[in-house]
């Protein structure tokens, strides 16, 4: 089965393997989501997001490819752009000629992908797909089957499968895969909610589990944060 990546065509590339959400997308059936409250852009290494209701606070100093994402989501053939690293396996696929489309909300790395390093490229991915967009999948837990099966497909194998995963007062699913690259480890976790209409998937990957839950734990849920409001130690 032909799989399109779950935002336009995005694949996230770390060391050559990356992972990202995907699924058969299928003619719109559903309510179209409603046009509210945006996502801001990263200001001051924090990403605001009203719409869904999350901020996520960028460590110092990672690079942010967010701008690079979006714009390869909007070319007509994704597969023109060569000289960006991110690539699709399907990259043929057409995107809906709706507005309400796949966005990157967020992609932060480390270092620049593909670039030499002697550790996992870490990074975050946050993405948005309206949900009208998918075929059978109904909750959270449902749009792991496409991640796993690609997932499998290069080479992960999954530590801990679907579950309920609680982060402050908000309740997502949460899935963990791992694969190993020589000596080091790369491991992915992915955090997915159904909120206003869209599926919104939280990609993270590092050198180990413990970098990764690090990682998560910037992820913030409920009240819009400022600089000043996230604790001492996120800063």
């Amino acid at each position: 089965m032909r799989l399109p990546p779950v935002l336009a065509s995005i694949v996230l590339t770390l060391l050559g393997v990356g992972i990202i959400p995907a699924q058969t997308r299928q003619a719109a059936t559903r309510t179209k989501p409603i046009a509210d409250e945006k996502c801001e852009s990263l200001t001051d290494q924090i990403l605001s997001c009203p719409k869904f209701g999350f901020t996520y606070k960028v460590i110092f100093g990672w690079v942010d490819r967010t701008a690079d994402m979006q714009r390869d989501e909007s070319l007509p053939d994704q597969s023109a752009n060569e000289s960006s690293k991110v690539t699709s396996p399907t990259a043929d696929q057409p995107k809906p000629a709706s507005s309400d489309s796949s966005k990157t909300l967020l992609a932060v790395f480390e270092r620049p992908p593909g670039a030499p390093g002697e550790t996992i490229n870490s990074a975050v991915v946050i993405a948005a797909e309206p949900l009208a967009n998918y075929h059978g999948i109904k909750t959270a837990a449902d749009y792991f089957s496409p991640i796993t099966e690609l997932a499998e497909q290069r080479g992960f194998k999954v530590i801990n499968e679907p579950h309920v995963f609680v982060l402050g007062a908000k309740q997502l699913v949460r899935g963990d895969y791992s694969k190993e690259r020589g000596k080091l480890t790369m491991w992915q976790s992915s955090l997915v909610m159904i909120e206003k209409g869209y599926i919104v998937s939280f990609t993270f990957i590092g050198g180990g589990e413990d970098e990764v839950n690090d990682l998560i734990s910037d992820l913030f849920f409920g009240a819009v944060r400022s600089n000043s409001q996230i604790p001492k130690d996120k800063k």
